[in-house]
């Protein structure tokens, strides 16, 4: 993540409704009650959500709420990966009611996963997505944040007009940021916004003054 890019998000935080977006999105990851393993993690066959994962780890870690840990959930994972690593769709025939299915998609979720989430929230499990726009996964969801892809005519809650660098698309990495930050907050370690600066610091270094 480049230095740009870090100007971009700190616009962001300041100039758009997604902090805020993301932030009652997350309270569905914060619901008391969510039993210990119940976040189930999934993404498509092209794409796993691994830095999210990973994120919301670390978020339970700092916040104090083991329910942010997630179990992911692979379509083909090699039989050498660790346990955790390893937990294939056969997961999610088993999902029980106050269980959790978190879906990332940025393409049409396939035909497979649909069922299994129409079949988790048959049962009771809370859906919840991130993703492009799909209207079959939409219908499913309880919760969801869209996410325009590139070829998506613009739209005006996802454009940034930032000073110097023109207009860019808040996309998938950076919402799935702000949620995994948001989903950790109120856990003593400052506000989303503080929390964010100093994980942008971390990962690119201080910005140069303007």
């Amino acid at each position: 993540m480049d230095a740009a890019r870090v100007h971009v998000l700190r616009e962001l935080l300041a100039t758009t409704g997604w902090v805020e977006r993301s932030r009652d999105f997350a309270r569905s990851l914060q619901r008391p009650g969510l039993p210990a393993g119940g976040l189930l993690l999934v993404g498509t066959p092209q794409e796993e959500p691994w830095h999210l994962a990973a994120h919301l780890d670390d978020e339970a870690r700092f916040s104090g709420r083991a329910q942010l840990s997630p179990t992911l959930v692979r379509w083909a994972p090699p039989s050498d990966a660790p346990p955790h690593l390893r937990v294939t769709l056969d997961r999610l025939a088993a999902v029980g009611r106050g269980e959790t299915l978190f879906v990332v998609a940025p393409v049409a979720a396939p035909a497979r996963l649909l069922e299994h989430v129409a079949d988790a929230r048959r049962v009771g499990a809370t859906i919840l997505s991130i993703d492009g726009g799909d209207p079959e996964l939409g219908d499913l969801a309880h919760d969801r944040l869209v996410v325009p892809t590139l070829d998506q005519p613009d739209d005006p809650t996802t454009g940034l007009s930032v000073a110097g660098l023109g207009t860019t698309t808040v996309d998938m990495d950076t919402v799935q940021h702000l949620v995994s930050l948001a989903a950790g907050e109120d856990g003593g370690h400052g506000t989303l916004r503080d929390r964010l600066a100093r994980l942008l610091e971390r990962i690119s270094g201080p910005a140069p003054h303007r």
